[in-house]
Parts: C-alpha cells; sequence; structure tokens
C-alpha cells in the first residue's frame, strides 16, 4: 500500500526533497526491516511543541520515496546511482524530540534540552537558559517563549498592528516585462540593467547556448529585454555585495545538480564576479566569472558588508543545507575578503551567531559612521569591531518574534545627514513566530539609533503582520515596504495570505504618524522576491518562487507558483503631476569620487521654479536576497549654491569619509521638494 504522509499529518524531522512523496510499505520478503521515527508538530505561539512517534517496521527501501532516486536530488541511501552532495531543498528547522528537558548534566558544547539528552546550560559563558530550539545563551530567544530550563522569563510584549492611513497620492504598479529566471538574488548594475541570480532549475525562460536553462539573466529596464547569463557553480540561497571597483560579487551558495545540469558545479565556497561599466557596452550580457578562488569555509545563506577600506566582511551560513539545530551542519563564522574580493582563508567564530543557533543565518549588517558593524540575529543585535575581532557593546534584545531567516523581516539603515552628524538610525520589521504555515508573523518594528549612550528599541508597528517584508529607501527620504505574507515562513510551500500592498514609512514624522498605505499590486511575491531602485526612481518588483523547481500553474497543493512577471512600482513622487517635476540636465564635474571627508565636486542642473528645497543623495543600492539588502545605504550630501527662484543651479557638493560611503557603486540623485531627476552612477573610492 501507500501512504501519504502529509495526508496523515505527519511531518518529517528532516526536510524531504520531494515534501508530496509517498512512502510505500511492502511485505517482509522484500523490505529490510527499519524503524521510522515520524513527527507530529503542533507549534503554537508560545513555543509549545507536542511530538508523536509512528512505528513502521516494514518499509521498502528500494523503492520508498521517488526522492530516493539520485535523478530525483536523492544524497545518501539512494538507489539509481551515486549521489551528490547538493539538495533542491532548503534548511528546515525540526521541532524538539519527545524527552526530558533536564537531567542530564551540564552541557559540553553549548547545547541543551529536550534534543539533547535533557543536558541544562548551568554555568555556559553565553548564558544558562536553554532555548525550544535547544542552545544555551541569555536572550530573549533563549530565557523567553519556549524557554526548557535555566531563569525563564517573558519578554515585553511587541505592540500590535497599528492604523496607515491610506495614503493621498499611493503610487502605482505596472507589469513590464518578464525576469528570464526566478529572481531569488537582484542589484542594479553601473549600466544601469539589473542581474537575477537563481539556483539550478529544470525550468526557466532563457537558455545558454550549451542548450541547457540559464540560471542568471540581465534585465534592462530602459526596453524591459533580458538576456541569459553563465555561471559555473550553484548560486542557490547566496549572499554578496558590490565590490569597491564596482563588480557585483555572489558568495556561497549550493551544491551541485548533476541530473539536473552536469555543466553546473559546487558552488557552497564560490565566489562570482559580475563586471559591468557605465562606459563600456562591450560587458552587457557577458558571462558571471569565477576563476576559481573560494571562501575558507562552505556558506549557504550568508551575509556581506563592505567596509572603508573596501574589505568585505562575510558572516555565517549552512554547512550542508541540513538541520541547524543540529551544531555540525552550522557555520557561525564570519571571514574577510580583499577588496579584490579574495578570502583571507581563515573562518572565525563569531559569539552573537553561535548562541542564537538555529536563527543564525542571513544576518543583517550595517556598517556604521565609525567603523563599526550593527549585526543583528534572531532578535538580538551588537557593535562589533572587525579590527579587534571584538564585541563593543550588547543591545537590548528587539520584542517580538524572530527577525532573521527563516522568519527574516526587513532592516534598512536610515537615511544618513550631517543634519544630525551623521547618527546611524536603524529600522527592523516584520518577522514571524516559527518555521511552518501556520505560522503568525509580527507587524512591530524596532528602531533604534546605536551609537547613542543608552541605545533602546522605539518600538512602532505596520497594520499588519508581515513575514518577508522588504524595506527599500527612496531618494525623498522615505522607505518603500513591499513583498511578504501575512502567514508563515521561509522555505517551500510554508507561506500563505500574500500581502500586495506597498506601505509607505516616513522616519522625520512622529511616531504614531509615520505609517501610510499605497497602492496594491495584484501579484503575490512570496519566498525569493525582490525588490530595488532604479536610476528613473522607480522601484522593479518581481520574483516569487516559493517552489523547489519551477511550477507554472497553481493547483490546490501549490496555489502560489514560480512569477516571472516584472512590475514597476512607481513611487508617489513620480505620480501624476509630480512627474513634470524632475530636475533636469543634471552635470556631473566628476563621476569618480573621493570619500575622505573633504572632497568635492560641482553639479549642475535646472529645476522647476519654484522650488523650495534641493538635496543631492548618494545612494547605494546593494545585493538583494530573502528580503536582505546588503550594504544598501543612502547619504544626504551637504552643499552650498542653492538659489531659490532660479531655474538652472549649480551646487558645490562634499564628500563624507569612507566609513559612512564604503567604497563601490553609487547613483546620484538630485531632488526638487522631494522629487528625483534621472540617477547617474558614480564610482566612490
Amino acid at each position: 500500500m501507500a501512504v501519504r504522509m502529509d495526508a496523515l499529518g505527519l511531518r518529517p524531522a528532516l526536510p524531504l526533497p520531494h515534501p508530496a512523496a509517498q512512502w510505500s510499505l511492502g511485505k517482509m520478503a522484500d523490505v529490510e526491516r527499519v524503524l521510522v521515527m515520524l513527527f507530529v508538530t503542533l507549534p503554537a505561539r508560545m513555543g509549545a511543541v507536542v511530538v508523536r512517534l509512528a512505528k513502521i517496521q516494514y518499509l521498502d527501501i528500494s523503492n520508498a520515496l521517488p526522492s530516493c532516486l539520485v535523478s530525483n536530488g536523492c544524497q545518501n541511501g539512494c538507489t539509481g546511482g551515486n549521489p551528490t552532495s547538493s539538495t533542491t531543498g532548503e534548511p528546515v528547522i525540526s521541532q524538539a524530540t519527545d524527552g526530558p528537558k533536564t537531567g542530564g548534566g551540564d552541557t559540553v558544547d553549548g547545547t541543551c534540552g529536550v534534543a539533547n539528552s535533557g543536558t541544562t546550560c548551568g554555568n555556559w559563558h553565553q548564558g544558562s537558559c536553554c532555548s525550544m530550539y535547544g542552545f544555551c545563551g541569555n536572550t530573549a530567544s533563549h530565557c523567553g517563549d519556549g524557554c526548557q530550563s535555566g531563569p525563564c522569563t517573558g519578554g515585553p510584549p511587541p505592540p500590535g498592528p497599528s492604523p496607515a492611513p491610506a495614503a493621498s497620492n499611493p503610487g502605482s504598479f505596472d507589469v513590464v516585462g518578464q525576469s528570464g529566471v526566478p529572481a531569488m538574488h537582484a542589484g542594479l548594475l553601473p549600466n544601469g540593467r539589473v542581474f537575477f541570480l537563481d539556483k539550478i532549475e529544470n525550468y526557466t525562460q532563457l537558455k545558454l547556448p550549451s542548450g541547457y536553462y540559464a540560471y542568471s539573466s540581465e534585465y534592462d529596464p530602459t526596453t524591459n529585454t533580458v538576456v541569459p547569463l553563465e555561471y559555473k557553480t550553484n548560486a542557490f540561497c547566496a549572499g554578496g555585495i558590490f565590490l569597491a571597483d564596482g563588480r557585483a560579487v555572489s558568495l556561497g551558495g549550493n551544491g551541485p545538480l548533476d541530473f539536473i545540469d552536469p555543466t553546473v558545479g559546487d558552488g557552497f565556497d564560490a565566489i562570482r564576479y559580475l563586471s559591468r561599466s557605465p562606459l563600456d557596452a562591450n560587458l552587457n550580457g557577458q558571462p558571471w566569472s569565477e576563476p576559481g578562488n573560494k571562501l575558507s569555509s562552505k556558506r549557504w545563506y550568508a551575509s556581506a558588508q563592505i567596509l572603508a577600506d573596501g574589505s568585505v566582511f562575510v558572516a555565517s551560513g549552512s554547512l550542508n543545507g541540513l538541520d541547524p539545530t543540529v551544531l555540525a551542519n552550522n557555520n557561525p563564522t564570519y571571514e574577510m575578503l580583499s577588496p579584490g574580493g579574495v578570502s583571507s582563508g581563515n573562518s572565525i567564530p563569531l559569539a552573537i551567531l553561535e548562541k542564537n543557533q538555529p536563527y543564525y543565518m542571513y544576518p543583517f549588517v550595517h556598517l556604521l559612521g565609525n567603523g563599526l558593524l550593527f549585526i543583528f540575529v534572531s532578535k538580538s543585535s551588537e557593535l562589533f569591531d572587525v579590527q579587534s575581532g571584538n564585541t563593543i557593546k550588547a543591545f537590548p534584545d528587539l520584542p517580538g518574534d524572530y527577525r532573521t531567516y527563516p522568519n527574516t523581516g526587513g532592516s534598512v539603515l536610515l537615511p544618513l545627514s550631517s543634519a544630525n552628524n551623521w547618527a546611524p538610525s536603524l529600522i527592523i520589521c516584520g518577522g514571524g513566530a516559527y518555521q511552518d504555515i501556520t505560522s503568525p508573523t509580527d507587524p512591530s518594528c524596532g528602531r533604534i539609533n546605536p551609537l547613542e549612550p543608552n541605545a533602546y528599541w522605539e518600538m512602532d508597528s505596520m497594520p499588519e503582520g508581515r513575514g518577508m517584508v522588504e524595506g527599500t529607501l527612496l531618494p525623498d527620504g522615505t522607505v518603500v515596504w513591499l513583498n511578504g505574507a501575512n502567514r508563515g515562513a521561509q522555505g517551500f510551500g510554508i507561506a500563505k495570505d500574500p500581502t500586495y500592498e506597498a506601505l509607505i514609512y516616513d522616519p522625520a514624522k512622529p511616531l504614531g504618524k509615520r505609517w501610510t498605505t499605497g497602492a496594491s499590486s495584484a501579484i503575490a511575491r512570496l519566498y525569493h522576491s525582490v525588490a530595488l531602485l532604479l536610476l528613473d526612481g522607480t522601484l522593479l518588483v518581481t520574483g516569487s518562487n516559493p517552489v523547489e523547481q519551477p511550477i507554472l500553474t497553481p493547483t490546490a497543493k501549490n496555489p502560489f507558483v514560480t512569477e516571472f512577471r516584472v512590475e514597476i512600482y512607481t513611487p508617489p513622487y513620480l505620480q501624476g503631476a509630480n512627474a513634470n517635476n524632475r530636475p533636469t540636465n543634471v552635470q556631473l564635474s566628476s563621476k569618480n569620487l573621493v570619500a575622505d571627508g573633504g572632497y568635492t565636486f560641482v553639479i549642475s542642473f535646472n529645476v522647476p521654479s519654484g522650488t523650495i528645497t534641493v538635496k543631492v543623495v548618494l545612494y547605494y543600492g546593494g545585493f538583494v536576497t530573502h528580503s536582505v539588502h546588503m550594504g544598501h545605504r543612502m547619504l544626504f550630501l551637504d552643499n552650498t549654491g542653492f538659489k531659490a527662484g532660479q531655474a538652472a543651479q549649480t551646487l558645490t557638493v562634499t564628500m563624507p569619509n569612507g566609513n559612512l560611503a564604503p567604497p563601490g557603486p553609487y547613483v546620484v540623485y538630485v531632488t526638487a521638494d522631494g522629487v528625483p531627476a534621472m540617477g547617474q552612477f558614480v564610482h566612490v573610492s
């Protein structure tokens, strides 16, 4: 007979490459006698987990699962050939097994509780609370909801949803093209085009000259056309950044899937480079370059941030894509890349990642004006000094649910300005309670000024809970939040109730009046969606591929399918008559700028009559994936020379220091009363 696991309500302890696979039970003479433990999990918001064991003595190993075939992605115990070390699935956090929470003595490795023989944290150096997932620490993730042992306490409740009145000018969404490949990763290139980067798939819209499908593409927003790009290693859930010389770099990924495409190799420790230039059209459409240098260790779901000297901080990642509640599967370390994007060869433990396992992947990382990094993971954050390798300051935990993978919200370093001495302010919104389609999502947001002596989280909230929501800075100083879901988490097939509307956040307004609701899309943008700002000041929005391999037609089992449509969101500042108020004839005296705190350049342009305020914006879009915008920042640059009432303007603009504007490709926008001119790429060194 055949028994469907999902029909019985059973959930595997580890992810299966084919969730809909059937387990066939055979006769005694045909099968090997085994014991299979299947887990029923009933997650609750307070972290309670109920586990049931089902014993199946006779399991037909030879043809039990379609995924036992190498051709279907089997990794071990396979039939039909030798398996590869890769997976088409995602890291899935397993629920705790049934058993004693205590009584096993003190931990020797920082693990604890039910899944670890009932060990307790005792005097473990990172804290004495045992989290619901079996790790020792002292944060709200350990001592709060689901705490198994130790000085367990409940954290402060986050605020619930808050009203966000309809914006008087909501903007609009329009479908303009096709992405060619599922848009798992994206970035605005110095030629004004957008790269999309995906994993190995058994279908995309584009093919390479070899006859195999393309898994990367280059999209031209001016013509809404797309061309395929080739790569050599699987970029599944990579990290990335733009290097000091302007190249995009993609870091880490997953192993090969030879049964789909034997031309693409192991990407776990791969480094990929993409060169484009506003001056050399011959580079357009050229493939990713992979000369063969590697990361110091395997990293799947890593984050990256460029520093003032051009070096790159790369942190976190899974070693193999398996259950992140198991220490041996995780890589809670960081490494440094040279300005040219070559690894130092050393992976260094990072305590904030270690103690926040399993929620340690895709941390939020932001460079501050004093050279320190703000690192946030799970619910915890700190200031980290790369030079000394030390934590300088730990902040209070952010109230609410988990905020990073697999319940990622969004994190934004708000616009920087000398008006407040370049003091940084960050906001983190959304998240969720656990990795399942039943998980509620968090409407709350926390905003913090991390360099203030008594920094604290100022709480606010969106009008509804959202996971996988991503914030993108706009040249007028506001932030637009797009995409995501009201229920579920990151992973394949475990999110529902898409959130279609744009939310607009104005950080300059008083608390309680910062949120308005913009236009709504008609397209669900769930797992593996992206949004980024284009040169013309509109946002490109695409992606959503919440299935293991592309599905084009919705079904009851997969109502949300692979999405190739590209939309443009036109923000309020370009809607209606505003579109006629752009500054024009923008000319820069140089497009090679130096961030040394004193370098100046001249910019000339025309503005409409009656313009009251003019601003010069320096904008770094960064590397976008999984609602994380790596390196994303925006600065209002000091300038002099504005003459009210005149159409023709000439300003002298002063550059900040390299911690505020680390090297790489930026866009300069001039805004007149908040309406941006067409942006122009510059190179900052």
